[in-house]
């Protein structure tokens, strides 16, 4: 059986990911005619701890931090730690620009349902929690 504060620590976490999700997508849009403005994308957030056994994860998400080196050979630099250049898109505008309004719209779209399944997720688990203590 799960602990229901791992899982409400993982929906509290989920949701906050994609508040800033959110936040870089108005930024994006925000930045649509901006030359030579790059879409951004934010890192997605590791679970693996909720995923364990007797202290141990049983899943990690590999880790690659971007050095010098990398960047000398083209990969994209960090722009904020977990927020980075966005590498899934669709065109590239004559100023340099990566923004395209269509994408961005398509990712808040998904946005929102997601950040919907987590509410729901969160006021069901609220629930059985109440029921579990006699409400």
């Amino acid at each position: 059986m799960s602990n229901p504060v791992s899982l409400i620590e993982g929906l509290t976490g989920a949701m906050k990911h994609l508040a800033e999700r959110q936040r870089v997508v108005a930024q994006n849009i925000a930045n649509s005619e901006t030359p030579a403005f790059r879409a951004q994308e934010v890192e997605a957030p590791d679970f693996s701890a909720l995923l364990v056994d007797k202290g141990k994860p049983h899943v990690a998400a590999p880790r690659v931090r971007v050095t010098s080196g990398m960047i000398a050979l083209g990969a994209s630099p960090a722009v904020d730690g977990h927020i980075f250049n966005d590498t899934q898109v669709s065109e590239t505008k004559p100023d340099g620009n990566t923004v395209t309004l269509e994408d961005q719209l398509l990712k808040m779209g998904d946005i929102q349902s997601r950040f919907q399944t987590m509410t729901d997720l969160y006021h069901k688990q609220m629930a059985l929690l109440q029921t579990a203590i006699g409400r």
